[in-house]
């Protein structure tokens, strides 16, 4: 079985953290310390060591420590099977951060071809009920765990669609000012969709092959007002038939920014959203470990997991499940809870940190 884990992690000045280091091997990462300590801040600066705005889609300068402001830094060893990576990454006044990988520049994107980071927090447990926003983000973490390659078609689709946004809210109507930002569109559009689709379709067969204490989901990527142009030449066709209902609108109305991941509780052919908090939680449960078990199976290390207080809301019997699950895929997950008691299935195949807030400032203390 092949290895991912963060080696270290050091903090400066990162939210409530004036100075902080974790030295870890590749077990499960069991995070424990009163509310308001700082337990979730570090599993923030995990998510930062994979492409995005991590796990709370913060902006550089929302991430200070306050009242300094003067910046922050986290640096780390992602170490693999074969070869370990030097990562810093920094934003000094709030500007834009930077990445370097082993003392050289590098843009997000390279992160996300080292090490495949998946998340579960508090705020997705509302996933199935809110927009569909929310949805795409989570489908397109999976997608992107997959396939490294989706992160530089999203940036490609977005740069264009907001040239042509630009276009439509000036009602612009010349068919030359669309043409070359709608074919850039249907060219990585086509990409997205079809990434989706092949990562719905590595989550579902993940999910029918194991043997778990949590329900199995079935997905369906659907389109907000009609099916989803699923060739480049339908995307393009389709974009420049809509240009006029656009400039109307003065937004794009078409494309993969409008599909929406559909879920349903199989056993019971019960849609995600008419389900129970309880049932939701487990749902989102088995899509993570799904991601992670497909990951797995492709022959690549397990990803990086970060559950930030799962445990708190699954039963004994479901948490123990969870642990057991994660201890087999061989993954390192950086999971928070409040009481100790709570990772106590885990026992010794855990390591454990302690972190407490003495005035706004976080402490990080090996454990047990």
């Amino acid at each position: 079985m092949s290895e991912l884990f963060l080696k270290t992690l050091s903090l400066s000045h990162f939210r409530s953290h004036k100075k902080g280091a974790i030295d870890t091997d590749a077990r499960p990462v069991a995070i424990f310390g009163p509310n308001g300590a700082g337990k979730t801040n570090i599993l923030e600066a995990v998510s930062l060591f994979s492409p995005g705005r991590g796990l709370r889609r913060a902006s550089a300068e929302e991430m200070t420590r306050r009242p300094e402001a003067i910046g922050w830094k986290l640096s780390g060893i992602l170490q693999t099977d074969t070869q370990s990576y030097e990562v810093d990454i920094r934003s000094e006044g709030g500007a834009a951060r930077q990445i370097q990988v082993d003392g050289k520049s590098a843009p997000q994107t390279q992160l996300g071809r080292i090490a495949r980071v998946l998340w579960l927090i508090p705020s997705m447990d509302r996933l199935w009920i809110e927009g569909a926003e929310g949805r795409r983000r989570f489908l397109d973490r999976a997608t992107l765990s997959f396939f490294p390659e989706h992160a530089e078609a999203s940036l490609a689709y977005e740069k264009a669609m907001r040239e042509r946004n630009r276009l439509l809210k000036d009602q612009v109507s010349d068919a030359h000012w669309y043409s070359a930002l709608e074919r850039q569109m249907a060219q990585s559009g086509a990409q997205i969709h079809a990434a989706r689709q092949q990562a719905l379709v590595q989550l579902s067969e993940a999910q029918q092959q194991a043997q778990t204490a949590f329900p199995v989901a079935e997905l369906a990527l659907i389109q907000s007002d009609g099916s989803m142009p699923a060739s480049e030449d339908d995307l393009r066709e389709a974009l420049a038939e809509s240009r006029f209902r656009d400039i109307a609108a003065g937004r794009t109305l078409v494309g993969p920014h409008r599909s929406d991941l559909i879920g349903t509780y199989a056993a019971k052919g019960v849609p995600a959203k008419d389900c129970s908090t309880g049932e939701q939680k487990a749902l989102l449960v088995s899509l993570i470990l799904a991601n992670a078990r497909a990951l797995t199976q492709d022959g690549g290390a397990a990803p990086i997991l970060l559950l930030d207080e799962v445990a708190a809301h699954l039963d004994p019997t479901r948490r123990a499940a969870l642990y057991d699950k994660i201890c087999a895929l061989g993954a390192q997950a950086w999971m928070t809870g409040t009481e100790t008691e709570l990772f106590d299935a885990l026992g010794d195949r855990a390591q454990y940190i302690e972190v407490t807030d003495t005035g706004g400032i976080s402490a990080i203390s090996p454990a047990g």
